[in-house]
């Protein structure tokens, strides 16, 4: 009888369970076996733990409880993108071997295990070590997990940034794009660096696009390429304190509760190029086009005609109308990369740098469906 009454009361429990999560098939809480048919659904997070799913409830219960943790630590969460963000690699066999030993002199790691020669950005290191203050760190690549977890090993030797938070490939519910529903925190408190657009279509606003890491050139032969000046990762650095000082700028919790980072990096975007007017030359339908979507997320403002407001005219051509227009009423005339430079650098640059010239190679944007930051 006693047996019978502990098989009975089990079964009540298992009845009123909501079942938070499955491992294996399990419930977490009150051991039913669940399938499919069951209708449980939830999110798979083996990245965490083996044949872990949770329930959309449970993983918004999590958010919202570790959430309120990071905001007593005074910390956010930083999506960090592997491959040509932090670091470059190149598969060994495409390496020839009376080479491979002038690499590995350079400061380049052979990782046998996945078969890769890889260059780390230079001031990865300390970015990692002074980011951690104030997020909590994620890696998330679209590599495969043998690949991702090798690569974390050499950014995190000592496992001190991303713990078990290595989400790769096989992680991501789809394997076209990453997305923040494998992500255990909110999406108003996290931020992602990635030197790819596309493949966060449903997180653009929390992306801070890097330009892209390559070391190993296509004259890999020739030694590599000189990286001893890129500093993009100490720009980037400084871009995160600023956002993390504005996010935290007050001690209300219930303030604090309500911000969403988001529109902090919206609004630090936006002064990169505030205060400038912008005309495009030779472009059917402007206000359809990439950079002029780009300009106005920088914060200028740009117009389909020229006019007394007008402090820019961005142009492939310097002898078209516009362009003409531009030096005669003493107007900046620059080329559009004069538009990518102030998105990576986070600021306006001299336009004196980005003269047009008619032997520009720069192609014409005539989508928009093309990456904007």
């Amino acid at each position: 009888m006693m047996g019978k009454r502990v098989r009975l009361e089990n079964s009540s429990s298992a009845s009123n369970c909501t079942h938070p999560g499955l491992i294996g098939g399990l419930c977490i809480k009150c051991g039913e076996t669940m399938d499919n048919d069951d209708g449980f659904g939830g999110v798979a997070l083996e990245y965490i733990h083996k044949r872990l799913r949770l329930s959309l409830e449970e993983i918004i219960r999590l958010r919202d409880k570790d959430f309120r943790n990071q905001l007593r630590q005074r910390k956010l969460y930083l999506v960090l993108d592997l491959d040509n963000t932090l670091l470059h690699s190149m598969d060994v066999n495409k390496i020839q071997e009376n080479q491979e030993q002038f690499f590995l002199n350079r400061g380049i790691y052979k990782v046998e295990r996945v078969r890769k020669m890889t260059k780390l950005r230079p001031f990865v290191h300390t970015f990692l070590e002074e980011a951690s203050k104030l997020f909590d760190m994620y890696v998330y690549t679209m590599g495969c997990r043998n690949y991702a977890v090798e690569m974390a090993k050499l950014l995190d030797p000592e496992g001190v940034y991303f713990n078990s938070k290595i989400i790769a490939h096989e992680n991501s519910t789809d394997k076209s794009k990453k997305g923040l529903d494998v992500v255990l925190g909110k999406e108003n408190a996290v931020l992602i660096l990635d030197d790819r657009e596309s493949v966060w279509e449903g997180h653009r606003d929390n992306l801070i696009l890097v330009e892209k890491y390559e070391f190993f050139g296509s004259g890999v032969t020739a030694g590599g390429t000189d990286d001893e000046n890129d500093g993009v990762l100490d720009l980037v650095l400084k871009v995160l304190q600023r956002i993390h000082a504005s996010f935290y700028d007050t001690e209300d919790l219930d303030t604090l509760l309500n911000r969403d980072v988001r529109r902090v990096l919206q609004d630090f975007r936006k002064e990169a190029l505030k205060g400038c007017k912008i005309v495009f030359s030779g472009v059917l339908k402007p206000e359809k086009q990439h950079y002029w979507k780009l300009a106005e997320k920088l914060g200028a403002k740009c117009a389909t005609k020229r006019g007394p407001g007008i402090t820019h005219v961005v142009s492939l051509d310097s002898a078209s109308d516009l362009s003409c227009w531009a030096i005669r009423e003493k107007r900046f005339l620059v080329n559009p990369e004069w538009i990518d430079a102030a998105r990576y650098l986070w600021q306006r640059q001299p336009e004196e740098k980005f003269p047009v010239t008619n032997e520009l190679k720069i192609a014409p944007v005539t989508s928009c469906s093309v990456e904007v930051c």
